[in-house]
């Protein structure tokens, strides 16, 4: 997890009052980390059950993450949410992520629905980037899930950000964030443009080619 220094959250509200604002943004922010914590640890039993199974485990690497108070700012501000936590909570709903990457295609939707029909996790919102990928060429499976988080007092239904994509995609979409690291695509030549999005398709048919190999050696998953 990454934070900002209380210094850098002015912005909350006036500086001599930062402390109670960063006490109240940390406890705003604890009940992400929890669910976080909660889908992490689903994934993680997933992996070693299959690891077990002698079915192959499906899952390379996965990486959680819980959004900076300067990024859930950034992203108040560009939908034009008042910084209020309750308005936050409703309107932002990745500010727990965790993405997985997985080796095969059919792997992204053999864990997404191991993952959701568990009966404590709440599929909201599906947006499958691999059908239908964006312009750009990007393709993931995001997902939306709502997590039940046991408190002393209550229950919280806690949204986390879910995103499932191949080794191929994975390694498409950080290196386009590197090239575009501090540059605005739309000021990149076409040309450049293309050659990225010629990429993403490159890596697309490398996928289904080495999911191809893959069955002809040892056959679908089981």
């Amino acid at each position: 997890m990454t934070t900002d220094q209380p210094g850098q959250l002015a912005r909350w509200g006036h500086a001599e009052a930062w402390h109670e604002q960063w006490t109240d943004l940390n406890h705003f922010l604890m009940v992400y980390k929890f669910g976080l914590a909660e889908i992490n640890t689903k994934i993680t039993i997933l992996a070693e059950e299959l690891t077990h199974r002698g079915s192959g485990n499906p899952i390379e690497h996965v990486s959680p993450r819980l959004k900076s108070p300067a990024s859930i700012t950034a992203k108040a501000r560009r939908l034009n949410c008042p910084l209020h936590f309750d308005d936050m909570r409703a309107r932002i709903r990745d500010i727990a992520g965790i993405r997985i990457v997985c080796s095969f295609v059919s792997d992204v939707y053999t864990v997404a629905n191991m993952l959701t029909r568990q009966p404590d996790v709440n599929l909201v919102v599906t947006k499958d980037y691999i059908a239908k990928p964006k312009p750009n060429g990007y393709r993931s499976l995001h997902l939306i899930v709502e997590i039940p988080v046991f408190m002393s007092d209550r229950v919280v239904a806690v949204p986390v950000e879910v995103q499932l994509r191949t080794v191929a995609m994975d390694f498409w979409a950080s290196l386009e964030h590197k090239i575009y690291y501090k540059h605005d695509p739309d000021v990149v030549p076409p040309r450049l443009r293309d050659e990225l999005t010629a990429a993403a398709e490159d890596a697309a048919r490398l996928d289904l080619r080495m999911e191809r190999l893959h069955r002809e050696i040892h056959g679908p998953r089981r």
